[in-house]
């Protein structure tokens, strides 16, 4: 068991990968003021920059959707990734060694690097393979591409290459690299006979494929030659790399159309990738050697955004999923497969099929581009297909066929995720069953109410975050002069705490600064996380994260708009004091109301009672330490 990463090594990694040179890997960012950088939020569709990006805070905040977090948050957001695996990407690029944890007991040495050394390699095949498509040899896999309509600029972009014949080309190559044979074992690039290892790929042609990230970490290959007794597409065996159950050819190229139309296109090859590609459609993707399962579906949801909110109902989240199947039967087991999994989604989903059962390879190949992107244009609702199809494996000419229709499309009817839209296709199915409407309609509701009863709710969205209702009610007024003041004053702490504490006024307000100060839910939990973090004056080089890893996943965001919010002021050498004004405002504030609040309780206790002469004592105090804080 790989176990948890230690956190001193999670903090080497926000700190030594520059938040600013990843982020702007990905988004054009330009100066926005002192410290302040921005640029066109990835995460949605805007024509003006509300993307911020604080690199001395090390966060990053949109404040048009509402994104926000540190670097490795942007990753997982970015590529879609696990918490762990954002961590090891950015721990590869950073240069830090990571070390992992599980009950105490470290995690075998040496996991880290066998995973750069089988990227390596897979790195090194795709630029041999790639080579070898311009040999002689290779004529009969270019033959190939070019009768599906593939040239050479096609085959470049998507890396396709060429194995050769013979048993150990490949093989050899890697070896001649410093490629062990263990590694060459573990590779998946190999396999193992009575007499050592030998080429896995021959004589095929040969698809790299990437994770979301770009790295090649397996491939797929198409049988060329008639004396090729194997299968038509191999792909490589699970590795410590290349998990089929979790792969998606075409998604390094496809994420950021999916990301941004917030919509996916799942085909059923290599070929139909290219071909989409090509056609335009660029948020085409493909399983590799297996059907499309849960785990595909965690990953695309989590590149499109298939979340919502705490209150989004299923269907409502305005993503979308088109599956393209062959018109044959197995097609049409794909498509039921993937009705199966439609309620792990809150996205529509859709089914793109021709109605001559050709895939958008032969689509491209016969009627050009504009012909791929008709196919999508004809998509159709996935349980209207489903529908359609149950209906067609009975005979609707006698009564029991019908019966036994109804029964087989009813459920399909009652798991409509658009509840509004349930009586309409009831009533579409009496006349495709040319059966009563209200006979029809009982039954889908019976169905409907069958399906709930089994399946209870339907599944929470991943990656969605539980609010506190006390929290999330607060919602503060921008144009209310507190609430700006005490945004602002938190914005000093966690942009600038070493600033302020050094300065006399900064260190006198911080040491009486409370939680009570803020009136605003969401800044009292922020500055409860700040006093739980640390003392401003001796923070440490990830302050900002700090503080938002212990106020939570409900806040995180919240400090983040802080941390990268624009402070009004440009002189650095004045930034403490001009900073220590900003929290006396809060703290003078604060003041104010518990004054006020006194004035009245010692009114209602009356003069000379004990309880009035308290409040008086009380109110002298404060009168006093509101002075001190304004005076120049």
């Amino acid at each position: 068991m790989a176990g948890t990463i230690n956190r001193d090594d999670i903090a080497a990694v926000r700190e030594r990968a520059p938040i600013e040179e990843i982020i702007g890997q990905h988004v054009a960012l330009k100066s926005a003021g002192v410290g302040t950088l921005k640029g066109l939020c990835p995460f949605h569709d805007e024509r003006t920059p509300s993307f911020n990006v604080r690199p001395a805070a090390g966060r990053w905040h949109c404040f048009g959707c509402g994104e926000g977090g540190d670097v490795i948050e942007f990753v997982m957001r970015l590529d879609g990734l696990p918490f762990a695996e954002a961590v090891e990407y950015l721990a590869e690029r950073a240069g830090v060694q990571l070390r992992y944890e599980a009950g105490g007991s470290a995690k075998r040495e040496g996991t880290s690097g066998q995973r750069k050394r089988l990227l390596e390699a897979h790195r090194v095949a795709a630029a041999y393979f790639a080579e070898q498509l311009a040999s002689p040899e290779a004529r009969i896999g270019r033959d190939f591409l070019r009768e599906r309509g593939f040239d050479r600029a096609a085959a470049e972009m998507f890396g396709v290459g060429y194995a050769p014949q013979g048993w150990s080309h490949l093989s050899d190559h890697l070896k001649s690299s410093g490629f062990t044979i263990d590694e060459l074992r573990a590779s998946g690039l190999v396999s193992e006979g009575a007499k050592g290892v030998y080429d896995r790929f021959r004589g095929r042609l040969v698809w790299p494929i990437r994770d979301v990230t770009g790295e090649v970490i397996g491939f797929g290959a198409r049988r060329l030659h008639e004396d090729d007794q194997g299968p038509k597409y191999l792909n490589t065996p699970e590795t410590a790399l290349y998990k089929k159950a979790q792969v998606l050819y075409g998604l390094d190229l496809a994420k950021s159309a999916i990301r941004t139309e917030r919509t996916a296109v799942v085909v059923e090859g290599y070929t139909d990738v290219m071909a989409c590609h090509l056609a335009g459609i660029t948020n085409a993707v493909a399983t590799c050697g297996t059907a499309f399962g849960t785990d595909h579906v965690k990953v695309v949801r989590r590149l499109m955004g298939d979340t919502g909110g705490p209150q989004t109902k299923i269907g409502e989240s305005g993503a979308k999923v088109v599956f393209t199947f062959d018109g044959d039967e197995a097609g049409q087991n794909a498509a039921l497969k993937s009705f199966q999994l439609d309620q792990q989604f809150l996205a529509q989903t859709f089914v793109a099929v021709d109605p001559d059962g050709k895939d958008p390879c032969d689509l491209r190949q016969d009627g050009g581009d504009e012909a791929v992107r008709a196919l999508l244009d004809r998509r159709v609702p996935l349980f209207e297909f489903v529908i359609r199809t149950s209906l067609s494996s009975h005979d609707l000419e006698t009564a029991e066929g019908r019966v036994a229709a109804l029964r087989a499309a009813a459920p399909v009817v009652g798991g409509i995720k658009d509840r509004a839209l349930q009586p309409e296709y009831a009533r579409r199915l009496a006349g495709w069953l040319g059966m009563d409407v209200d006979a029809v309609t009982r039954a889908v509701k019976d169905a409907g109410r069958a399906r709930q009863g089994s399946s209870h709710e339907p599944p929470a969205a991943t990656g969605a975050i539980p609010v506190d209702p006390a929290v999330a009610s607060a919602r503060p007024n921008p144009r209310d002069p507190v609430v700006r003041a005490e945004a602002m004053s938190l914005g000093v702490l966690l942009q600038s705490p070493r600033e302020v504490a050094s300065d006399p006024l900064g260190a006198q307000v911080i040491a009486d600064l409370d939680a009570a100060a803020y009136t605003v839910p969401q800044y009292r939990a922020v500055y409860e996380a700040i006093q739980a973090t640390g003392v401003p004056g001796s923070v440490g080089s990830d302050w900002a994260n700090d503080v938002a890893e212990q106020a939570g996943p409900t806040l995180a965001v919240v400090v983040s708009e802080l941390a990268v919010t624009p402070l009004p002021h440009d002189r650095p050498d004045a930034l403490g004091h001009w900073g220590a004004t900003v929290l006396a405002r809060v703290l003078d504030l604060s003041i104010t109301r518990r004054i006020g609040d006194l004035r009245g309780r010692m009114q209602r206790a009356g003069a000379g009672t004990e309880e009035g002469q308290a409040a008086f004592a009380e109110i002298i105090r404060l009168e006093t330490a509101r002075r001190s804080l304004r005076e120049p």
